[in-house]
Formats: C-alpha cells, structure tokens, sequence
C-alpha cells in the first residue's frame, strides 16, 4: 500500500461524528459484548472525510498496540540505523596472550546477542592470541539503571518462564532464554537443555502424558521446580505434555547471571583458552580496552521482526534504550523513557492527557492510551521521514506476522496493514486500512471487556472490512 502525505490534516475535534457501523453493531451483538466496550478513531489519512469515531478520547488498555508508539519514537529518536552492541574488554592490554585480570562483557541493549554472536565475539579475542584469563568474568548491565529490572518484581502472570514474559538487561543474552527439547516416550517425558551447561541438570520424570494436541503442549506447563546444586541448578519439569509430541522451547528458567558466565567459560575453553575463578556482575572500569565487538542488526531491521511477531522483550528493550540515550545524571532509566516519549508526543501535538506508561510494549495491566493518542502517533509517524519504514514494520491482514490467521478472505486482505493487540481483557487494532477505492485510511480499535480475547477480535475484524469496502 502507497501513502502519501496529506496536503491538510483534520483534527479529531470538533469534527468526529459517532456511529458504530451495522456490521459492526451485528458482530457486537453476536459476540454478546457491549458497544461501549469498543473505542475507535477511523479517518482517511488526507482528512477528505471527518473522522468517524467512538470513546475517542477514552483511556484504554492497549495491548501490544502500545508497540506503535514505542517503535514510532524509536525511529525518530535513534534512527533507523540505531545498532546495539555488545563488547569484551579487559582493563589493561593483553600481554603475551593473557588477560591479567577479568574478561568484561559489557551489554550494549544488543538484540541479536544469541548463541553464535557470542561464539563469535569470544573466537574474534581468541584469534587475536588470547588464551589465559587470569582473572574470571565480569558482566556489566550498566547500560540500564537499575541494571536488572526483572529482580523483585511480581510476575505479569502465572508463566514467568515463557519468552513473551522476559524482563530484558542490557546483555539480554540469547533473550535470557535456554532451548529445552521435550519428547513424549511411551510411558513419560525426557528433557535436555540445548546447549547443555555443566552443572545444569534436567528432570522431566514427574511430568506425565496427557491428550492434548502437540500445538496444546503448553496447556498442561506448571512452572519448574530449581533448586542450587553442585557448580549449578537442578531443574525438576512439571505437569503434562502430550503423548507422542517432540518440542524445542525457548524457556527462562535458568538465572541469567549463571548462564551468561557458564555459557562465555564452556565456549572459552571449547576455543583452547582457560578462565580464572571469581565471576561477578559490575561495571567496566574506566580506561578499559575494548577487545571485540558484536554490533546488532539496524533498528528499521530489528523492529519488523518485532512488530510483526509482536514481540515484547525485544520492544521493551527498544524502550530502555530511548531512556539510556536521553537519561540525565542518576536518573532512572524507565523514567527518562518515559520523559522522551511524553516530549516526543507534545512536540507533534499529541494529547497525552490518557496516556499511561509502564513499559512500552503493552504487556501490562496498566498502560492505557486513547483511540485518538494512537490515531495521533499514526497520523505524525505517516508525516515523518521514516513513515515507509513504519508501514513496512506493520502486519499484513491475511498475509504475516500476527493478521496471519485473521482477515484472510475479503476486501482487506493483503492491503491493511495493521498493529494486532491481544491481553486477557483488551483486544486492539491500530495501523492502516484502504477503501475500495485505494485511499488509505487511519484505523485504530481497542475493545476492553473481561470477555475480550474470547470474543473481542470478530468485532474488530468486523471495523476493518466495513473501512476497506468504503468508496
């Protein structure tokens, strides 16, 4: 879909009219959900028309519709050539192929620090002729402040260890995730971590086998049982998993401070080299010598993976990083986050008056946004130099990403492009839809209900046909 700029924008006040569509009010009905429940700003993108619109100004959970105002911040704040980094130091020069103290592995908010960036980063200090590390490792997170949010706080819900739930540091190795390979035998389960960790022990024994599709094999997880062992933890699985299934699982089980020093040491000493003992988490000292370097992905590159898988770790890291680059002396991270959005949003003549922010991916029981906020933040991203990258971040309806599954047979199919948002009790869709006769048009939809992920999505999907049959 093309989008041009409009010559005028029409503002949302004073000239919105309220009607729910009939198809619209049919699904609504059929769905059992109350009109009121549903919050919605529709406009063609050129303000031909008025704005059609319901609790324009109303604050609502957004779910992952959040993420359009992070990753449109982002843009313009960073740059679409924004790269996080990842670097070894050491604080003195290597002399003769050893480290006379520490290996530092600082995190620099890297998304694309995974399992062979790691092996690559150690094999670039290892070829350049060092073998001995006298001094063990340090990990430095000191990007962030604190340097790890994840510490005391209550789980967003009952499956801390599932990837969508990961609280991003600045190393944010491998996503703080461990694969786990599970196979359903005749008469229970066996489990092994990949890539296995000396000192890390797997027992699946206790889990039993259940009915349920291998899709399902999830249904059934109870969170693992860790216990410190020997150099290590011992890992007890429990629950149920689905006779005659095979899965690999990305799970956050395993401390992250572990896993990084364990992972960096057997890699290590697979490269001919040895570490000394005393592995600790602080900050590089001052006058350290960078070593080797693992720059991620550009930003324009990272967010259309996260955005059309809606992922949150990734966003909130995103987020973090609009606050490192802005944060004045002591101030905490999420704070200036916060502050540059809240700036950002006031200089393009957003209201912000229904914003609640928390961690800026939308998997949160607070954050809450208005239709027209989102509205606004499309309209001022579609205006600036990276609206074609915006556009290109955003699910196809029936095509990729989230709109997969959704929207696959009608008029909107392969033309909207749109943020899906999904919670226990707030549904939304925010992006652009065209009319029938190619118009792009602004569309946002957030539904709030207790009953809203059962019954919600019908309905918004309902809001996006009536848009794109308009003429």
């Amino acid at each position: 879909m093309r989008i041009s700029l409009p010559v005028a924008v029409v503002l949302l006040t004073g000239c919105a009219t309220t009607s729910v569509p009939d198809p619209v009010q049919a699904a609504l009905a059929k769905a059992g959900l109350p009109a009121e429940s549903l919050g919605f700003v529709l406009q063609p993108l050129d303000g031909s028309r008025p704005a059609l619109s319901q609790r324009a100004d109303a604050a609502m959970a957004p779910a992952s519709t959040m993420k359009l105002v992070t990753a449109t911040v982002a843009m313009d704040k960073l740059g679409i050539n924004h790269r996080g980094r990842t670097e070894l130091l050491a604080g003195s020069v290597p002399v003769g192929g050893t480290i006379d103290g520490p290996l530092i592995l600082r995190g620099g908010a890297d998304p694309d620090l995974d399992w062979p960036a790691l092996w690559w980063l150690l094999r670039q200090l290892r070829e350049s002729g060092v073998r001995e590390i006298r001094g063990g490792l340090v990990i430095d997170r000191t990007l962030f402040k604190p340097t790890r949010f994840d510490v005391g706080l209550p789980p967003f819900d009952d499956a801390p260890e599932f990837d969508y739930n990961v609280i991003p540091d600045a190393l944010h190795l491998n996503g703080s995730l461990l694969d786990f390979e599970l196979q359903a035998t005749a008469t229970g389960v066996t489990a092994r971590a990949l890539p296995a960790l000396p000192g890390l022990s797997v027992d699946a024994s206790s889990m039993t086998l259940s009915a349920r599709p291998c899709k399902d094999w999830d249904e059934d997880w109870k969170p693992a049982l860790v216990q410190p062992a020997s150099e290590g933890w011992a890992l007890k699985l429990q629950g149920a998993f689905p006779a005659g299934c095979h899965q690999r699982a990305p799970l956050q089980i395993v401390d992250r401070q572990w896993l990084a020093t364990r992972a960096v040491r057997q890699l290590w000493a697979e490269l001919g080299g040895s570490v000394g003992p005393g592995d600790a988490e602080a900050a590089a000292p001052a006058g350290a010598v960078v070593l080797a370097t693992h720059r991620g992905r550009p930003l324009a590159e990272v967010l259309r993976g996260v955005m059309k898988r809606s992922d949150n770790a990734a966003t909130r890291l995103i987020y973090l990083q609009l606050g490192a680059q802005a944060a004045q002396p002591g101030e905490p991270t999420l704070a200036a986050s916060e502050r540059v959005v809240r700036d950002w949003l006031a200089g393009h003549g957003v209201d912000t008056a229904a914003l609640v922010l928390d961690n800026g991916s939308g998997l949160s029981r607070g954050e809450r946004v208005s239709p027209a906020l989102l509205a606004g933040v499309l309209r001022a991203g579609q205006r600036g130099a990276q609206g074609p990258e915006l556009l290109g971040t955003l699910p196809i309806a029936g095509v990729d990403g989230t709109l997969s599954r959704r929207l696959k047979d009608g008029p909107a199919t392969a033309r909207a492009r749109l943020k899906t948002g999904t919670l226990r009790d707030a549904v939304g869709l925010a992006g652009f839809v065209p009319d029938a006769s190619g118009k792009p048009w602004v569309f946002v939809a957030l539904l709030n209900h207790p009953e809203a992920a059962a019954k919600g999505r019908p309905v918004l999907d309902a809001l996006v046909e009536w848009v794109a049959g308009q003429r």
